[in-house]
């Protein structure tokens, strides 16, 4: 059933994918953005939005939903909530499930179940290798014709060169992405913080940033051979952020991620603030790192080089953290928080909103041609025949993150007592009011 017209009036259109910023009404009639002009008697539904943002719905290149396998952590529908929660309106699954994301029954399985479920778009990524186990190819044909819009082994490194190589030839092939999670493991060799004296201090075995850049230095060199399309997920190192860039000018064909909590955290919050040091919550894969490493990523978001924010949502149980540091499972839950986050660089003067916006939509949309990978012609905008996936934020309003209060099942956060400055009030995914704030 078609959603019904609704009009949303009053706001500061800020839509990066069309260079719009203005005050204006926004129309969407049958699931799409109206054309400009088109009769606003036919609303059903109104909202006011006079003195908030409406922007177009944020995508995530990088969400764990755990379904199937693990729902205890997350399900499709809690985990498309908590999206709908952090303004998401599209979100690309990662295929660390239980059984991995590598064969057609599976893509079904969760497209079917979020058709029926989720407050979100689901896009489904598929598995490089079979179990991602990283010895044989999962059957990338299929998965593409089941509806994947690429393939990651994300959670673990494909350490096999050959191997790797292959992947992203076939891929070139189906015109589809290969999404790295870019860490040697025997560099890594079990570290579960970044490298340096806080790790030192703690006792604690560390991740050196080579560990990444190493990987980085591989695939990219794997992609100018091949002509495959990487996509460089959760990047942390300014090595990592050297490394893209240059491939960038030299026309390798790379796109690159970087998440909210890599902008915002160094490895010292591991010390703790009111708690005791080891705080699990701040264990993550990649590790948190530097100062220097963040403000890198931070440059790298600012001058293109890293296309797009995205979560990483990995929401745990509360037993998962609740044990010594060096047996925590790695992971946060981020959806709830990202906008925010990333808004702390708007207020700080860092980036503006446009920019900052932009690395929520069209570029994400852009980093992996999601719109034409689903027909979904101005996948992350708010062009006139776009997906009607809108939000509507206040920029300035002041709010607490509390876990008892978020939508996901995981409640695993290090901004646990944060005032953060800017928040989600509606949430529309193709025409249909997904969270509305107003109305509580």
């Amino acid at each position: 059933m078609a959603a019904e017209p609704l009009l949303i009036t009053g706001g500061r259109i800020i839509d990066p994918g069309t260079g719009t910023d203005a005050v204006g009404d926004l129309l969407l009639i049958d699931g799409r953005v109206a054309v400009p002009g088109a009769r606003t008697a036919t609303a059903a539904r109104t909202i006011d939005a006079r003195g908030l943002v409406v922007a177009p719905g944020l995508i995530d290149l990088h969400t764990h939903l755990r379904e199937p396998g693990q729902e205890y952590k997350e399900t499709i529908a809690s985990g498309t909530r908590a999206a709908a929660r952090g303004g998401f309106t599209t979100v690309c699954a990662m295929p660390n499930t239980d059984p991995a994301i590598d064969n057609r029954a599976v893509v079904e399985y969760i497209q079917r179940t979020a058709a029926e479920v989720a407050a979100a778009r689901v896009l489904v990524t598929g598995a490089i290798t079979r179990g991602r186990a990283g010895k044989q190819l999962a059957e990338m044909g299929e998965l593409a014709a089941a509806g994947c819009i690429g393939f990651s082994d994300d959670g673990t490194y494909v350490v096999d060169s050959g191997l790797m190589r292959h992947a992203l030839e076939y891929a070139r092939a189906l015109g589809l992405p290969v999404l790295d999670h870019a860490e040697d493991p025997v560099i890594a060799a079990g570290g579960v913080m970044h490298e340096g004296w806080v790790a030192t201090r703690l006792g604690l075995k560390g991740t050196p940033a080579a560990a990444e850049e190493a990987a980085v230095a591989r695939d990219l060199q794997l992609a100018a051979l091949t002509g495959g399309h990487i996509h460089i997920q959760h990047v942390s190192t300014a090595g990592a952020v050297d490394l893209v860039r240059t491939a960038k000018a030299r026309g390798v064909p790379v796109t690159a991620e970087v998440t909210p909590h890599h902008l915002t955290l160094t490895h010292e919050a591991v010390l703790g603030r009111d708690t005791a040091p080891y705080d699990t919550s701040c264990r993550v894969n990649p590790p948190l790192r530097t100062d220097r490493d963040v403000e890198a990523c931070i440059d790298g978001l600012r001058d293109g080089t890293i296309d797009a924010v995205a979560t990483d949502h990995a929401p745990h149980a509360t037993t998962d953290k609740l044990c010594e540091f060096d047996l925590a499972a790695p992971g946060l839950t981020g959806l709830e928080t990202a906008l925010a986050l990333v808004l702390r660089l708007v207020h700080a003067g860092r980036i503006s909103f446009a920019e900052a916006l932009a690395r929520l939509t069209c570029g994400p949309a852009r980093a992996l041609r999601l719109a034409e990978r689903t027909g979904l012609t101005g996948l992350g905008t708010l062009a006139a025949g776009a997906p009607a996936d809108v939000v509507v934020i206040d920029p300035d309003r002041i709010w607490t993150v509390q876990p008892a209060a978020l939508a996901s099942k995981g409640k695993n956060t290090p901004f646990d007592g944060w005032q953060l400055t800017g928040q989600v009030l509606v949430t529309v995914a193709s025409g249909t009011v997904t969270y509305n704030a107003l109305e509580n």
